[in-house]
């Protein structure tokens, strides 16, 4: 009877054991699930995979070409063209800090839908392993990225730019547009290229092609002859404090620059459009009609 009474003893201490213990556990909260996306050809894909997508359903002709730099490199890059019955403009395409991939891609696809001839070049050409490009530098993209100097920034575009120019079915007229690091990009070949139609520059700050945090000067804004478009997140202040000092600037000398800033868009947002609770999305649907307005004006 003895032997019993302590069986169940010791089941009952097992049993509180067991539920003390699990009452201790951290209660598994349910995953969030991703923010969907959706499908809109209007604006440039937003997601990695809606830039694949919008590549491989374009309808439109898109080919790789090599433009020559001076010093021989290969400058690879890809064209897209517009269908229409008319001459174009050219907007040359500058990628973010991670290199060519998809989505740089897919806004070219996309500046072609709304009647323009994208160059989109991989500005890490000839900078990877036995003179490659992006594809070869494997996790070092962003470090080799900033190894390129203001003058080599310069020549690669002004090489693309010229190749564009020659297109039979260019206009003649040329913009520029970039993102991130592009966008610091695109500021500064305004400053270095007087004979630039247009720069539109997504969150990005000017340097005069000198190195972060280096900003450019009133004397650096007075060689810019392009009217100047920025769209900037409203929680990107990194980048958005750098904006009334550069406006201020502008204005002072007469120059064309307007800033457009989405409130509660992150940094990156065309390309990020599943980020910040609706606020990239929002944002991106907003800035794509004031660029492609804004190039329209110019590129005609």
């Amino acid at each position: 009877m003895k032997t019993i009474r302590l069986i169940l003893i010791m089941v009952v201490a097992s049993i509180g054991v067991t539920t003390a213990l699990q009452a201790q556990q951290p209660t598994q909260q349910p995953q969030q699930p991703a923010a969907e996306i959706p499908w809109n050809d209007k604006i440039p894909a937003g997601t990695a995979a809606h830039a694949t997508r919008a590549l491989a359903e374009s309808p439109r002709h898109g080919e790789w070409v090599d433009i020559k730099l001076p010093d021989g490199t290969a400058l690879k890059s890809f064209v897209v063209y517009p269908q229409r019955p008319d001459k174009s403009g050219v907007v040359l395409v500058i990628h973010d800090i991670n290199g060519m991939r998809d989505i740089p891609r897919a806004v070219g696809d996309q500046l072609a839908e709304d009647g323009f001839i994208a160059i989109v070049p991989d500005f890490l050409s000839g900078k990877g392993p036995n003179g490659g490009a992006t594809e070869s530098l494997g996790t070092n993209v962003g470090t080799t990225i900033r190894t390129l100097t203001g003058d080599e920034m310069s020549a690669r575009l002004n090489a693309a730019m010229e190749y564009g120019k020659k297109l039979a079915s260019s206009n003649g007229k040329t913009a520029v547009i970039g993102f991130c690091w592009g966008g610091t990009q695109s500021f500064n070949y305004a400053i270095a290229q007087p004979n630039l139609n247009a720069a539109v520059v997504y969150y990005g700050n000017p340097t005069a092609g000198r190195p972060t945090p280096e900003v450019a000067t009133e004397e650096d804004y007075a060689k810019i002859k392009a009217p100047v478009i920025g769209m900037y997140g409203g929680s990107d202040n990194r980048i958005n404090a750098t904006i009334p000092a550069t406006e201020a600037a502008m204005k002072k000398l007469g120059k064309f620059y307007e800033p457009h800033i989405f409130e509660g868009a992150g940094h990156g947002f065309l390309g990020n459009q599943a980020g910040s609770n609706g606020a990239n999305l929002k944002a991106a649907e907003q800035a794509w009609p004031l660029t492609i307005a804004f190039l329209t004006k110019h590129l005609r």
